[in-house]
C-alpha cells in the first residue's frame, strides 16, 4: 500500500497513503473541486516554501507533515465515512524534481501512463473512499485537479517516476 516517487528527484521518497487519513493536509473528495480550497493550496504552497528555505537556512531538515493532535468521537465517525484527497504538491516540494525532469510515468496495475509535470503538480490522490482505503484497485488513484476526470481517474497508482 506504498507508492514511492522516484527517478530524476534530489530524494526519493516513499508515500504510504493509509497513514493519510490522520493527516491535516487531506481535503475531502466533494469539498476538493471549489475554488475556496485551491485557493487556500495557493496560500498555503507559498508559505511552505517559504518555511522550508527558512529551514534550509537554520539547518534543520526535519519533515513532519501535520497530524491532528486529537480527534473527537463526531470527527472520528465522519473520517471512517467520508472519501478524501491529498494533494500530491506536497510530496513533490519534499522529493525535489529536477530540472532536468520532463514527465511523470505513473506505474499502475493496467500499465504505465505519461503525464506531464504540471500535470502530477496539479493532481490529488484519492485515497479513501467512503472511508476505506483502495485495495482492490489503488493504493491511490490520480485525479486532476480541474476534475477533468474526476468521473474517470487513473486507478491502480503505484509507483511515480519521473523522467
Amino acid at each position: 500500500m506504498i507508492v514511492p516517487i522516484i527517478g530524476n528527484v534530489t530524494y526519493s521518497i516513499t508515500m504510504d497513503p493509509t497513514v493519510w487519513i490522520f493527516d491535516d493536509r487531506k481535503i475531502l473528495l466533494d469539498e476538493a473541486f471549489s475554488n475556496q480550497v485551491q485557493n487556500n493550496e495557493n496560500q498555503e504552497d507559498e508559505l511552505e516554501k517559504a518555511a522550508t528555505r527558512w529551514d534550509r537556512e537554520v539547518y534543520h531538515q526535519k519533515v513532519n507533515p501535520p497530524v491532528n493532535k486529537s480527534i473527537s468521537r463526531l470527527e472520528g465517525e465522519k473520517i471512517l465515512t467520508e472519501s478524501y484527497v491529498m494533494p500530491i504538491q506536497h510530496f513533490l516540494n519534499h522529493a525535489e524534481i529536477n530540472p532536468e525532469g520532463s514527465e511523470a510515468i505513473l506505474v499502475t496495475t493496467n500499465g504505465e501512463i505519461t503525464i506531464s509535470l504540471q500535470e502530477l503538480n496539479d493532481s490529488y490522490l484519492l485515497f479513501a473512499l467512503n472511508g476505506k482505503p483502495l485495495k482492490e484497485d489503488g493504493p491511490v488513484h490520480l485525479i486532476y485537479k480541474d476534475g477533468s476526470n474526476r468521473d474517470n481517474p487513473i486507478k491502480g497508482v503505484q509507483k511515480i517516476k519521473i523522467n
